[in-house]
């Protein structure tokens, strides 16, 4: 099944991304659509400055997306989200695999 749902977020992010990327970036755009989903990655301004070649704002952009929304509707960083970000930014800008 994580078989099936990777290729499918793999599939995705080769469509939205414009420019070349090296094996270590694309894997760490699968990890975050795989989190967030294809939509949310599509619509954001990591996508943005990434497809302008932008790539350190673009990895400067992970740590925005560790957020979730309360029942009340606050906006509250989550622990285990701002550490995800932060692996999948040094991966995407470093090749650290953890």
């Amino acid at each position: 099944m994580l078989r099936i749902d990777a290729e499918e977020f793999e599939a995705g992010v080769d469509e939205l991304v414009q420019v070349p990327l090296a094996q270590h970036q694309f894997d760490a755009l699968v990890s975050f659509a795989y989190n967030l989903g294809l939509k949310n990655l599509g619509g954001s301004t990591l996508l943005q400055r990434l497809n302008e070649g932008d790539f350190e704002a673009a990895a400067d952009e992970f740590e925005k997306w560790c957020n979730i929304t309360t029942p009340d509707g606050r906006k509250v960083p989550l622990r285990g989200l701002k550490h995800r970000r932060a692996l999948e930014a040094d991966l995407f800008e470093n090749v650290v695999y953890a």
